[in-house]
């Protein structure tokens, strides 16, 4: 993590974000819609001198179909039930954001199964009524 670029889309509280800039990223950019949790997020970010994270109030798809910014790290923990985390994929290979060595850390429900074109899970485990997976892109 120390120097990486990471993206913490769907940002919500910003733990994994925040996380990032603590175990030394050199950029975290956090996005996230709501209003009220991107001022929140700012304020953390004020109050923790967290120069390197940028919060962007945006909506996450929108945001990476005109962003030119690529990561190293790319968080996903979207709102569950909302099927967002294939079409993030989707978007974060096929708009080449994702470095070539870069990883996707995912949070999903439990039963969710997804179809992850264009990347191999190198871990996934399930905890609680929480299904997380760390992803590559398939060389």
């Amino acid at each position: 993590m120390p120097g990486s670029n990471c993206l913490d889309l769907y940002a919500g509280t910003g733990a994994l974000g925040f996380e990032a800039a603590s175990r030394g990223a050199a950029r975290v950019i956090m996005v996230e819609q709501d209003r009220l949790l991107a001022e929140a997020l700012q304020r953390q970010a004020h109050v923790l001198q967290a120069d390197m994270v940028e919060i962007v109030r945006a909506d996450a798809l929108k945001w990476l179909a005109h962003t030119a910014r690529t990561f190293d790290i790319v968080f996903l923990d979207p709102p569950f039930g909302a099927g967002l985390i294939p079409r993030s994929l989707e978007m974060l290979i096929g708009r080449s954001i994702l470095r070539s060595r870069g990883m996707v850390y995912a949070e999903s429900e439990p039963e969710l199964e997804m179809v992850m074109v264009g990347f191999e899970i190198v871990k996934q485990a399930r905890t609680g009524r929480v299904q997380y997976m760390l992803l590559e892109p398939i060389k």
